[in-house]
């Protein structure tokens, strides 16, 4: 860090280095326990996309997918993109650990932002609504979604107010 780096500056760039590593941390556990208890969350993934534990009106179980090969593959790809993310994430890290501060705050958007999108556009809007997941019990994830969504936003806040010119690369 530049010398002419200002204590606050400083600060925020701690900061938004060990919260890039605390969600890299966060969705690398995440994903170690999808790839490795691989059941537990599939069976979410499959109860979800069939709908079967909502209110079951007829004006919205055509979007129900029962189809076990389409729900497998869904359930794949969110553990790919969150594989994803959590190693884009972990090179934001170790780009943050080098000083690189101006590739580290890019990458590590990068990774917050997939993480946004997977929770947000993923979870919230096509989980809780698409398939009104928001009406399910047993298997309602909107609370999970909610706090990996604001745990990431708040990063992604923090990475970007930390773009100070006073830091060098």
């Amino acid at each position: 860090m530049s010398t002419n780096a200002t204590p606050p500056t400083r600060a925020l760039t701690l900061t938004a280095a060990l919260l890039t590593a605390g969600v890299a941390l966060y969705i690398a556990l995440v994903a170690f326990g999808n790839i490795t208890d691989f059941g537990t969350n599939q069976a979410f993934v499959q109860h979800v996309l069939a709908m079967d534990t909502t209110f079951k009106d007829d004006d919205l179980m055509w979007r129900a997918i029962t189809n076990k090969g389409l729900q497998n593959a869904a359930y794949i790809a969110i553990i790919a993109w969150e594989t994803l993310a959590a190693l884009v994430l972990m090179y934001g890290t170790w780009l943050w650990a080098r000083r690189d501060y101006a590739r580290a705050r890019s990458i590590s958007t990068y990774g917050l932002l997939m993480l946004l999108l997977l929770f947000g556009a993923g979870f919230i809007a096509i989980g809780g609504e698409w398939f009104s997941m928001w009406q399910s019990k047993t298997w309602n994830g909107l609370d999970a979604a909610l706090r990996v969504f604001v745990f990431s936003g708040i990063s992604l806040l923090v990475v970007l107010l930390s773009d100070r010119r006073t830091d060098s690369n």
